[in-house]
């Protein structure tokens, strides 16, 4: 039997389709599926063939602020890669700002705020 692990995280955003682009620009994952939501809306998954982010919206533009409160419930997403360096580019480019740097065990790392407020933590292990 395999072990236990997470297939997806579903999160909330304005625009699917965006955070979608932004995923796959920093991290080179691809769309796994799309379309509508059984509850209404639309949802984009991206991700690699283990794993995917489910993002959906109902309200799209109209999602009210409230929606994307830091840590109601969701703190942050931890994404590991290779390099960090590399990857926080890829951050700048997208006009987004890296922020919180720290090099302490078990590895260095940054977050950076996605276009709906969501907090990501990128963390390198090398």
């Amino acid at each position: 039997m395999t072990a236990p692990f997470i297939e997806h995280v579903n999160i909330t955003v304005r625009d699917p389709d965006r955070a979608a682009a932004l995923m796959i620009g920093l991290f080179g994952w691809h769309v796994r599926w799309q379309g509508p939501s059984l509850l209404g809306g639309h949802t984009v998954h991206v991700g690699d063939d283990r794993f995917y982010l489910a993002f959906y919206t109902h309200d799209g533009a109209g999602t009210p602020d409230a929606k994307f409160r830091k840590g109601q419930p969701l703190n942050h997403v931890g994404i590991v890669v290779d390099d960090l360096d590399a990857l926080e580019a890829k951050v700048v480019v997208a006009g987004l700002t890296p922020f919180s740097h720290g090099d302490y065990e078990p590895g260095r790392r940054f977050y950076f705020l996605d276009h709906d407020g969501t907090e990501f933590e990128v963390v390198s292990y090398d």
